[in-house]
């Protein structure tokens, strides 16, 4: 590259001495992008957001910067066992249920800028016909199997369980979490009959084993094809995608259930909340949500072609997309239902395209744990706009930072906190100021001439060319969180140039050259403005409102508009930092909110250690239990502590009958102040355990203890 003055419009134009990409890397031009639908059963957190809806539409953005022919689908999941279980604790309908939170989750995705082509729903007609239409095909060419199977029964609910009404303890890692279709903790693909001391979800008993009849998706008859695809990227003898592309945790868990060997999997369930199995033998039976909910995607795509006039099989249909990729946005957790199962459904139809890619996420976890909806352990999408609506690119940014693109990530305040001072503000947002503020100051808004480039002038043009040109591969390689550290590198690289040229200092000895230098800080300044637009959109459109320029396409960074004598605008700060009270409120009221939904009440005011061993707390054994007279809760119960035998009167007579608790070895606090219960003298307190629904039930030991013995 010739040494000396660079000529501002064909700045990109010259491909880097370091570097061998195109500026556009030979990019596909036709996508069909889905992002996993959200259960209608709650609001969407933070975990949910840096999972799968920003990396999507970060990656989405760039491929319209790109002028990519994209259709963005996305909608919420309405049906299967979280939505019905949701309204039975409710005491709601589901329709009510999915009403609520479908608007909730929609009106928080648009306004964090979420930009969809359509956000659907499954509950709509034209998902319900669609759904009917593929099983019906599915069926009639005998893709599945017709069989009875034993289900588990709720009697107490009359009704059959789906796999999410059961919980119990996973055979594989002995999670007690576990689901009856799959254990969340170690990925294994489960029957509700493999779990260890099963539970409905309804009743809170130990459900009974009936017969029922399904339609099942026989499973272990594809997997030699499926091995072949996912590891080689070949289907029926032609290669469909580059599994190299594909992230090594997809890759991972397919083949692990693969190889375990897959087995035949139930594509219907006995609910009435769902899409109607459309066959007359299928009375009272709904597709399973993992049939109905990924051809939301299809139905979706159907309802915006009817409303945009196009036609929807060009974004589906192998005939008329036979160019086009499908790509799933999602979690970890539903890595096998769009690498494995949807597939089948895909192949077995005989007419869909198959995906390219399925760039799933880890988890993010929140300060130290796990997200958790039931006990509120979480930052909500919708509530953090309400409190911080102009603090939106701020949470793109530091989620996109942090993204568990590889493994699991953690959000915590103060790491916010430090990624907005620290990047945003003193990087980024000094940069721009610096170059937009001295341009006004010593120009009057003018780009000033660029003159004679030093060898460091012309060092960092190529350092910021190759910064672009590493987003746009990393990008497609769908790595954006390195993307983004790309972006930053453009602002650092940036801050350095001035900082290490000083034009502040230099301006009242070289004008002329503090003239180039800050040219040189204004293509810089220029090229962040595009390369933000798929990470920071608002930033960026502030960006480009304070250079006067319109650039929203990613070509534009190679022609500049920002030829000497433009005029520019006025600068404003771009990111406020934040202090360490903001940090502290919202670990607080993290706190709290999360106190305020447990199930268990929360803990007492602290006791020093001296007041604890004032305690005298001894097993002692039941001789003799009777209840107290005119008292419907109490038992007088007779106990020998081993120095003494007395009177305790205890509030269990709801749990346990006289009979039940003679002979029980029992944990008594001794030395509690002696006081008269309905007319009893009670001498201590036999000590308790009670659960979330207030059953009661004696402390257990791992070890036999004998009445008397002191507990430490």
């Amino acid at each position: 590259m010739e040494k000396g003055r660079l000529s501002r419009p064909f700045f990109f134009a010259v491909k880097s001495r370091n570097s061998s990409l195109s500026l556009t890397s030979d990019m596909t031009k036709k996508y069909t992008v889905t992002a996993a639908l959200p259960y209608a059963n709650g609001p969407l957190h933070l975990g949910h957001v840096a999972g799968v809806y920003l990396p999507a539409d970060t990656f989405v953005r760039f491929q319209r910067m790109n002028d990519a022919d994209v259709l963005f689908v996305c909608g919420s999941d309405e049906h299967g066992a979280a939505i019905t279980l949701r309204a039975k604790k409710e005491g709601v309908s589901p329709g009510e249920i999915v009403d609520k939170y479908h608007n909730l989750i929609g009106k928080a995705f648009s306004d964090f800028g979420i930009e969809f082509d359509i956000y659907d729903r499954t509950s709509s007609k034209i998902h319900h016909e669609t759904s009917s239409n593929f099983f019906k095909k599915l069926n009639a060419k005998n893709k599945f199997i017709q069989k009875s199977s034993e289900q588990y029964y709720d009697e107490d609910y009359n009704q059959f369980l789906a796999d999410r009404y059961i919980t119990g303890t996973c055979p594989k890692c002995q999670s007690t979490d576990a689901y009856g279709d799959q254990c969340e903790k170690c990925g294994s693909d489960l029957s509700p009959t493999d779990l260890i001391d099963p539970v409905s979800t309804l009743s809170g008993k130990l459900p009974v084993i009936r017969k029922t009849s399904h339609w099942f998706l026989p499973m272990d008859q594809h997997e030699k094809w499926l091995r072949d695809w996912i590891t080689k990227g070949i289907l029926d003898g032609e290669q469909q995608h580059d599994p190299k592309a594909w992230r090594n945790q997809v890759t991972g868990q397919c083949m692990s259930w693969i190889d375990g060997g897959l087995k035949p999997r139930a594509m219907t369930r006995d609910l009435d909340w769902g899409v109607k199995v459309p066959l007359p033998e299928g009375e009272g039976k709904v597709l399973y949500v993992w049939l109905d909910a990924p051809i939301g995607y299809i139905s979706a795509t159907k309802k915006w072609a009817a409303e945009n006039n196009k036609n929807w099989e060009d974004y589906w249909v192998k005939e008329k997309a036979q160019d086009r990729k499908l790509v799933h946005f999602i979690g970890k957790d539903n890595i096998v239902f769009h690498a494995i199962i949807f597939p089948i459904l895909l192949k077995d139809h005989g007419d869909f395209i198959l995906p390219d890619n399925v760039p799933a996420s880890e988890f993010l976890n929140l300060e130290g744990d796990k997200f958790s909806t039931s006990r509120n352990w979480a930052v909500w999408l919708h509530e953090y706009i309400a409190s911080y609506p102009d603090k939106t690119d701020e949470l793109r940014y530091v989620l996109t930072s942090i993204a568990p693109e590889s493994k699991d990530a953690e959000f915590t305040w103060k790491d916010y906190q430090s990624r907005i001072n620290s990047e945003l503000a003193d990087v980024f947002g000094n940069f721009v100021n610096r170059t937009v503020v001295l341009t006004n100051k010593y120009y009057d808004g003018l780009v000033p001439e660029q003159g004679q480039l030093t060898e460091q002038d012309q060092q960092v043009l190529d350092d910021v060319n190759n910064a672009c040109l590493r987003i746009s591969d990393l990008i497609l390689k769908y790595k954006l969180r390195e993307a983004q550290g790309e972006m930053m590198r453009i602002a650092r690289t940036g801050n350095k140039y001035l900082a290490d040229n000083e034009p502040w200092k230099l301006v009242k000895l070289d004008a002329s050259r503090v003239e180039t230098i800050m040219s040189v800080a204004l293509e810089i300044t220029r090229c962040l403005s595009i390369a933000a637009m798929p990470f920071l959109p608002n930033t960026a459109q502030k960006l480009q409102g304070f250079l006067n320029i319109d650039a929203k396409k990613w070509s534009d960074l190679l022609v500049s508009k920002l030829v000497a004598g433009t005029k520019i605008n006025q600068a404003e700060i771009l990111f406020k930092k934040i202090d360490d009270e903001f940090v502290e409120f919202e670990i607080q009221k993290l706190r709290e909110k999360s106190k305020q939904t447990s199930k268990f009440p929360p803990m007492k005011e602290t006791i020093d250690f001296d007041t604890f061993q004032k305690m005298d707390l001894r097993m002692g054994k039941i001789l003799s239990a009777e209840k107290v007279e005119k008292a419907d809760k109490l038992l007088q119960l007779t106990i020998d502590t081993g120095i003494d035998t007395r009177t305790v009167v205890s509030g269990i007579a709801q749990h346990y009958a006289p009979e039940e608790v003679v002979g029980k070895t029992v944990l008594v606090l001794l030395n509690l102040t002696p006081r008269k219960i309905r007319g009893v003298e009670s001498q201590g307190m036999v000590l308790m355990a009670e659960n979330e629904e207030g059953a009661l039930s004696f402390l257990e030991t791992e070890k036999e203890f004998l009445h008397g013995q002191s507990v430490s």
